[in-house]
């Protein structure tokens, strides 16, 4: 779904330019804690470097231990989106999604992986794993976009891995 796939080492990602966003993050459990600074990578940026082709309209973003979520590029391909490194000026820690966490501040904090590994763009909407276990699959919070109705069966969770893993 892009024209150059590439891949960083962490010490390339360190090296790409930075900007810093500063917003408001929503949890789907109801806080909310106002004027953040992330300083990170620019998604767009990335994005940028891949050349998005037409037919790609989603993203199955991955992140470790199996986490992951899902976007519509029109979502992630957003100026104030990152790939954050940093919170309030210190490095992100683990329990935070550190050393690097998506930054998609529109919407619910659960979209903002931690742990982030990669993106992989696809041309259908997979639910990722919270959307598989009943959240919703966008999570504006202006929208109260909490969760999605019921969880998905076993069957149906495997169901939406293998049509992600064929596209690898």
């Amino acid at each position: 779904m892009v024209e150059r796939p590439f891949s960083l080492t962490w010490a390339e990602l360190l090296a790409l330019p930075r900007k810093t966003v500063q917003c408001d993050i929503h949890c789907v459990t109801t806080w909310s804690r106002l004027d953040n600074a992330f300083e990170g990578v620019a998604v767009q940026d990335i994005l940028n470097r891949a050349g998005l082709k037409q037919d790609a309209k989603y993203c199955l973003v991955v992140a470790e231990q199996g986490f992951t979520t899902n976007l519509p590029l029109s979502d992630l391909n957003r100026p104030d989106n990152l790939i954050a490194l940093t919170w309030a000026g210190e490095p992100l820690t683990p329990e935070h999604g550190g050393p690097a966490r998506l930054l998609v501040p529109h919407l619910y904090f659960w979209k903002s992986a931690k742990w982030v590994r990669g993106f992989e763009l696809l041309d259908e909407d997979l639910p990722g794993f919270w959307e598989q276990n009943g959240y919703h699959m966008r999570g504006d919070p202006w929208k109260e976009e909490r969760y999605g109705g019921r969880g998905l069966t076993q069957h149906e969770i495997n169901k939406f891995r293998n049509a992600s893993k064929k596209h690898l």
